[in-house]
């Protein structure tokens, strides 16, 4: 078999295929659920708005006219262009909701509904489906009608709360976590209501057991661990710890003689005895008050500061080098760079090459994050990356049933 032939059995052998999805997502949340769901092999088309598209078409825009942000969220899908506010457009999504297995939106509550989708009407048009709603705050409370970006579902959430260096103002990650993980939800309970459909085949469930409701605020709630009941048990606030993670010691990043950092974590009780002997200090792994991790807590600036003179003394390839041969985990902070060209991204099949035109020129071999998990041993193929705006409207509306004439004239009220 050829390399296609085998990216073809694999694609026809994917647990997802044969599911529709509708997408009625823009910028990232559900965008996110969109992708894992197309990543194993779901049929989703993606409804964007005419002329300009999901706005994450102009996102980190570079050069061009769609954005490799776009690209990335969006591999797998196809892409049609729907007035959701026109008549003709709605009648569209009408018709693929019921022919679709799951729709996807994340909208502020209360929009589907002012569009005509309201549960019944959803129940009706396909009494099967499952729908999976994202938003800021969830689709009931006292504030699930505010509207709201991941950033301030992240604050909500009590995780900005943890980010960022003490004594100074929460910072955020670098990329947008709270939407991802919200995603990540979406796309986990996409699967389980599918599951639970599978195995009660022919027994009529109400709409409510097929919805997927996900909140921003609560995806990053659910992610902060035992924040909540560390206050509720003991009165303790987390507080944010820099490099650090709160109670567990020594982990953190440290400079070398290069100028580069490197992640250290020496945590365990036996490593943290290795640890110690190898950068000289002999004298913190026999003090008995550093036996444990907490009295290790307790001295975390006096071990950082022995573990950082080590380092600072050693290029970062030969401070990871002897820690590697000590057995302590430890490794290098990567860039970009630094991922394209690693040995063991390479080996799974997690960067995957492809020639993309961002609407100003083509960009040749350019390296995508491939699939997780892994099956196989090795990441899956991405099959497409994300579409061109309205790149599937005449194929989708072909399967539909529309004349040539009809679709010629959609698209020309669209253009």
């Amino acid at each position: 078999m050829t390399d296609s032939d085998d990216d073809r059995a694999v694609t026809d052998s994917l647990p997802l295929r044969g599911i529709r999805v509708l997408e009625l997502g823009n910028y990232i949340a559900a965008p996110t659920a969109g992708r894992l769901l197309a990543d194993f092999g779901a049929d989703v088309i993606k409804v964007e708005r005419p002329r300009t598209g999901d706005e994450v078409r102009n996102w980190r825009l570079h050069a061009g006219d769609t954005s490799m942000l776009y690209r990335t969220l969006n591999r797998g899908k196809r892409s049609l262009v729907v007035d959701l506010r026109s008549d003709e457009g709605r009648e569209i999504v009408s018709d693929l909701i019921g022919r679709s297995d799951v729709l996807l939106e994340n909208f502020r509550p209360g929009t589907l509904e002012r569009w005509g989708m309201d549960a019944s009407t959803l129940d009706s048009l396909n009494p099967d489906l499952v729908v999976a709603r994202i938003s800021a705050f969830g689709q009931t409370g006292p504030l699930a009608e505010r509207p709201g970006f991941a950033a301030v579902a992240e604050a909500y959430g009590g995780f900005r709360e943890l980010v960022g260096e003490p004594g100074r103002p929460p910072s955020r990650t670098g990329v947008s976590i709270g939407d991802t993980i919200a995603g990540i939800y979406a796309a986990f309970g996409v699967v389980m209501s599918l599951l639970d459909r599978e195995r009660h085949a022919g027994q009529r469930h109400p709409l409510e057991r097929r919805s997927i409701d996900v909140a921003l605020n609560e995806a990053m709630l659910s992610v902060t661990e035992s924040l909540v009941p560390e206050w509720e048990a003991y009165g303790v606030r987390r507080e944010r710890t820099g490099g650090r993670m709160e109670g567990i010691a020594p982990s953190n990043a440290y400079l070398c003689a290069d100028g580069k950092s490197i992640v250290i974590a020496g945590n365990a009780d036996a490593i943290f005895q290795r640890y110690m002997a190898l950068i000289g200090r002999e004298d913190l792994a026999r003090d008995p008050a550093l036996l444990t991790n907490d009295g290790r807590w307790a001295a975390r600036e006096l071990i950082d500061d022995a573990i950082g003179e080590w380092t600072v003394l050693r290029p970062s390839a030969q401070a990871l080098a002897e820690l590697e041969a000590a057995g302590v985990p430890s490794g290098p902070i990567y860039t970009a760079e630094d991922i394209v060209a690693d040995e063991q991204y390479a080996a799974r099949g997690m960067i995957q090459r492809f020639d993309v035109h961002d609407g100003e020129r083509l960009r040749t071999h350019v390296g995508f994050p491939g699939i997780v998990p892994v099956v196989g041993g090795r990441s899956l193929p991405i099959r497409a990356l994300g579409p061109d705006l309205g790149a599937h409207t005449r194929e989708i509306l072909q399967e539909l049933g529309w004349s040539d004439e009809r679709i010629a004239a959609y698209e020309e009220s669209v253009a």
